[in-house]
């Protein structure tokens, strides 16, 4: 009776403990496995950027993932044990995140020598987009979508706002304004100008200088809200080098970051190509 107890205790942490763990390790070996075939596919060296929202698996809250020190570290880090003949093909799924980081990665991508392509198969917002814009190319799905690179000012006391809006604010009449309100407005004048000067001086040598000035201003200058949807099209009309032809590769390997498994998915779909001909009436 105990060793039948003792057995099922064991069965039970392995289910709890141990399956997880092996079930991550064999979804990690698919991806290396893909992207070790797109390295071998195109001769260049493979980064991913792939921010999901998770729960931990025990206990199930969210961690809401963005890009942080952490990943311009890792990115770096890779950049750097990569021969400056060697392509690079960085693979982004992210909202955004730290201007910092961000700023970090772009400028590591434009310094190396070989070619750097971006691959976006569902969205790279704000510091994705800085990071897309070093690329020599941008692949983007055709439902993709990048966004404006405009600053966001915090607040401790009130969030995040767009620094554009903030100077917005401040052209109105307003006796009863704060000095606190006037500190965030320099602030947000002081990051418009050195995003928009970041932004032209990853796209100057890709380009003419006026049109270079032109695409940073749209950008960064807070014309749109800062979820604006930039897709290929808009992409393309904004003279940025952009191309819808997505390797399958990148796809599948999108399928290997999946949510949380206790979670229960809220899209199903039969996961196999559908081509059906039309029916001829004649």
């Amino acid at each position: 009776m105990i060793e039948n107890l003792i057995y099922l205790i064991i069965i039970v942490v392995f289910i709890i403990f141990g399956l997880p763990i092996i079930q991550r390790r064999m979804l990690i070996a698919k991806r290396i496995s893909i992207i070790n075939k797109l390295e071998k596919k195109h001769a260049s060296r493979i980064i991913t950027m792939i921010h999901r929202q998770e729960a931990l698996s025990l206990f199930g809250f969210p961690i809401i993932k963005y890009i942080d020190i952490e990943d311009s570290e890792r990115i770096l880090r890779a950049i750097h044990l990569t021969d400056e003949d060697v392509p690079i093909e960085i693979i982004m799924h992210t909202p955004g995140g730290l201007v910092l980081a961000s700023e970090q990665i772009a400028s590591a991508l434009q310094r190396h020598r070989a070619r750097v392509t971006a691959y976006v198969p569902h969205y790279a917002m704000s510091g994705g987009t800085m990071i897309a814009l070093t690329a020599d190319e941008i692949i983007m799905d055709h439902d993709a979508v990048m966004g404006p690179i405009d600053p966001q000012i915090g607040d401790p006391t009130r969030g995040s706002y767009p620094a554009a809006s903030i100077l917005a604010a401040l052209k109105k009449d307003n006796p009863n304004r704060s000095d606190n309100t006037l500190i965030l407005g320099d602030i947000a004048e002081k990051a418009i100008r050195q995003t928009g000067e970041k932004t032209f001086n990853l796209l100057k040598n890709k380009m003419d200088e006026k049109k270079a000035r032109k695409i940073a201003h749209e950008l960064t200058i807070g014309q749109w809200t800062h979820d604006y949807p930039i897709t290929s099209e808009k992409a393309l009309e904004l003279g940025l080098n952009v191309a819808t032809d997505m390797p399958l590769e990148v796809y599948e390997l999108m399928e290997l970051y999946p949510q949380a498994a206790q979670r229960r998915p809220s899209v199903e779909y039969i996961p196999t190509p559908y081509r059906y001909r039309r029916r001829r009436t004649d």
